[in-house]
């Protein structure tokens, strides 16, 4: 039975309405600071945790809640005796609920100019302190950390005559565990980011200790291959417009290939602005296009590999519709990825339950970090942000690019991004023709390339190439020069760049260097 709360939050969302609402129920009310004058002065009864233990908030709020009787009515065990002896002898009461949340540190260091002292300041000491005694002594007191709780664990309270089930109390404090985790995990890093001059050091974006945190959707059939298990976990920080941001419509349980193929085809096509399609298998692109509406973008990027596209992950940047619905379900597909779905484009593919539609909103964001884990440790890089526009071209051949050219060269750049190194990809009319990918040698991905377009019967001649990385022989360019290509885009900085530059001048082709790299291993 819920017969005292004590309420101390930080974000004030919905405390008011909660707390009146356990004070018409007969709950009595303790809570501090501001807290205590929101509800005051709305009317609420509530006692002042320093008029409650006799002892007053000293250190500028510093000190508070940290008493005996506010930990003792806490942490008492209702099923020990000698716990409920030791409360009336030292005249303590009970305390059942505890509904606390922390201050703002994460929101605090996130300002560009906040100081050590701000960050200090702001590292939460009693909140914290009540909420791990609330959820050690769960199986006696509820626990809410989270304004997004108090409606359901309200009406449970009035469902139930007062009382709050074991199950939800656990649920709240595994809640809270976490939450306080992540809070600490925030300031480590915080801190160790910070040089030995702490009060003036410019903070690293790679701290002594760094702390992740992520949230379990889902486990898995199994893994990459069967014999392996796994399960997806969600950071509890996604980013704007990031595949953990899915609702899916329809279709059997994503495994764990689903989701890495997913994000591939996802990251690539959101990054177009035009009407784009992008088809992955086993994460790579096999077929990119953009088109005026998503059915002229499927088909093109349809053409580049038919073969591989069975059974592949395709990927639309705007709404898709019933057209185009229609053609992709004459296809076996394993994972649809849109924005939205028009009614029309749900419909056709409700005939097809197997089939995975995720919607996901656009946005640019990105990860933090991007990690890989490797033999006892883990790689931490930032995202490969950057997209070259075309001011940071640079034409190094005699022959200048035409119109046609600087867009075709723009698009194969765009899609040799996520492409696996050592990447080499035809295109022309916003579409690849011809994408190799993944080899020890850069002319094997250009020989595979052109046999890719080759057994696709697209045409090569007057086709761009993007290659992720410089040529370091003119090998490779003679080679897609042979098949067809009349212009080349490419990061330079080999110690044969003239070499390359020189064949490219002797073939009759345009070259431009980006200045920018995109390995993706």
């Amino acid at each position: 039975m819920i017969k005292q709360a004590l309420i101390s939050v930080s974000d004030k969302t919905g405390v008011l309405d909660f707390a009146r609402a356990l004070s018409a129920l007969g709950v009595n009310l303790l809570s501090t600071g501001g807290t205590a004058k929101l509800l005051a002065d709305n009317g609420v009864v509530v006692t002042e945790v320093a008029d409650y233990t006799g002892f007053p908030e000293m250190l500028d709020g510093r000190v508070k809640t940290l008493h005996p009787k506010v930990h003792g009515g806490i942490l008492a065990r209702r099923d020990f005796p000698e716990h409920l002896n030791a409360l009336e002898r030292h005249g303590i009461p009970a305390i059942d609920m505890v509904v606390v949340n922390l201050y703002p540190f994460q929101q605090t260091v996130a300002k560009e100019q906040c100081s050590l002292e701000e960050a200090i300041e702001n590292i939460d000491i009693g909140g914290p302190t009540m909420l791990r005694s609330s959820a050690k002594n769960h199986k006696d007191v509820v626990v809410i950390c989270d304004p997004l709780d108090y409606g359901s664990v309200l009406e449970e309270i009035k469902s139930s005559k007062g009382n709050v089930s074991y199950e939800t109390k656990f649920t709240l404090a595994k809640k809270v565990f976490s939450h306080t985790a992540q809070y600490d995990s925030a300031i480590t890093n915080y801190l160790t980011s910070l040089g030995a001059d702490k009060a003036h050091a410019t903070r690293s974006a790679y701290p002594e200790t760094l702390n992740l945190h992520f949230e379990k959707v889902q486990e898995m059939r199994y893994g990459e291959n069967p014999h392996q298990s796994a399960a997806f976990y969600r950071d509890t920080k996604t980013c704007d417009g990031a595949l953990a941001n899915y609702t899916q419509l329809q279709g059997k349980e994503l495994s764990y290939n689903n989701i890495g193929d997913a994000d591939a085809a996802w990251e690539c096509v959101k990054t177009f602005d035009a009407c784009a399609c992008v088809i992955v298998k086993h994460a790579n692109p096999c077929g990119v296009a953009i088109g005026t509406t998503p059915m002229e973008a499927y088909s093109k990027a349809l053409q580049t590999d038919p073969t591989s596209a069975f059974g592949g992950i395709i990927a639309f940047n705007f709404e898709l519709d019933g057209k185009a619905a229609e053609a992709v379900a004459k296809q076996f597909v394993e994972v649809l990825i849109a924005p939205s779905f028009t009614a029309e484009a749900k419909q056709i593919f409700a005939a097809k339950q197997n089939v995975r539609l995720l919607e996901i909103p656009l946005g640019k964001g990105l990860n933090a970090y991007d990690l890989k884990r490797v033999g006892g440790g883990l790689l931490v890089q930032s995202p490969d942000a950057k997209n070259v526009g075309l001011p940071d071209l640079k034409v190094v051949t005699k022959l200048q690019p035409t119109p046609q050219q600087l867009q075709d060269l723009m698009f194969a750049w765009r899609v040799a991004k996520f492409v696996k190194s050592n990447a080499i990809v035809f295109c022309g009319n916003g579409m690849t023709l011809g994408v190799g990918a993944g080899q020890m040698s850069r002319i094997d991905s250009a020989r595979i390339a052109s046999i890719k377009a080759q057994n696709a019967a697209l045409s090569l001649a007057g086709s761009a190439v993007a290659s992720d990385a410089f040529f370091p022989f003119r090998d490779g360019l003679d080679v897609v020069v042979d098949a067809g290509a009349n212009c080349v885009i490419q990061p330079g900085g080999s110690m044969r760049d003239q070499e390359v530059i020189d064949a490219a001048d002797e073939r009759g082709v345009v070259m431009l260097y980006t200045g920018t790299r995109h390995f993706r291993h």
